[in-house]
């Protein structure tokens, strides 16, 4: 009997023994991972954001919102940060943070861009199919992010084109408010200057259309025949082969 029960007690230490192994083998397989360093992503945001508007003329201040406590999300090895479709790189922005391993998981964050820089508004009245001069043009300083998209921030943007609407005096100068003047008017005689290789050729032919620099004009030679090439400064239209 005493043998049987020392038998007893060798079996249950030897299945303690087993268990308190298996333990020590899953707690080893499956460690805890650590918490993501929310200070880490707002400072991943702050850098993104602040490279983002780099390429504005002014000064750049980045604020960025807390990350939300309630998240629970693991270390990631590599944080990937990237804006939404159709956001502006300034003003109130959403940022998304992308984590793919090890374990996927996808955060946004709120912030602030702030870009001091100057621009330019209109320096008095502008009326409809005036053509900019820099006299028609006074720079201020301010924070563009609050401004509409497109403002003129360097005269060589405005001048020489003409206002496709009217502006009252202290109005902020946009790109879409304006257009790049006619240089071929309909009707007007024009010069089709086409160029190849080795080869160049002119003729005198009549404009079908107006078209600014560079945009598609139309003429009709002496001969008859519609051509089409780059309106170019001088009544010049441009044909290269």
């Amino acid at each position: 009997m005493k043998a049987a029960k020392i038998v007893g007690k060798l079996a249950s230490r030897q299945v303690l023994a087993l268990v308190l192994a298996c333990l020590t083998g899953i707690s080893q397989a499956a460690p805890v991972s650590a918490p993501q360093d929310t200070s880490q992503l707002r400072q991943i945001a702050l850098d993104f954001l602040t490279q983002q508007a780099s390429g504005t003329s002014g000064q750049v201040q980045v604020t960025v919102g807390e990350v939300d406590k309630r998240l629970n999300l693991q270390a990631c090895d590599s944080p990937s940060p990237y804006m939404l479709p159709g956001s502006k790189p300034w003003g109130k922005v959403t940022l998304a943070i992308r984590c793919t391993a090890p374990t996927a998981w996808l955060v946004y964050l709120q912030a602030n861009v702030q870009v001091t820089a100057d621009y330019y508004v209109a320096a008095n009245a502008l009326v409809q199919g005036q053509v900019i001069a820099l006299s028609d043009l006074s720079k201020v300083r301010g924070d563009i992010s609050k401004l509409p998209a497109g403002v003129i921030t360097a005269p060589e943007q405005a001048i020489g084109k003409s206002m496709q609407v009217s502006l009252a005096s202290g109005s902020v100068m946009r790109i879409d408010a304006l257009k790049n003047p006619v240089v071929v008017q309909q009707g007007q005689s024009v010069r089709v200057v086409s160029s190849g290789p080795g080869f160049q050729v002119a003729t005198d032919a009549i404009a079908l259309n107006n078209a600014a620099d560079g945009q598609v004009a139309k003429a009709k030679t002496n001969s008859g025949q519609t051509i089409s090439g780059v309106a170019k400064n001088g009544g010049i239209i441009e044909i290269i082969y």
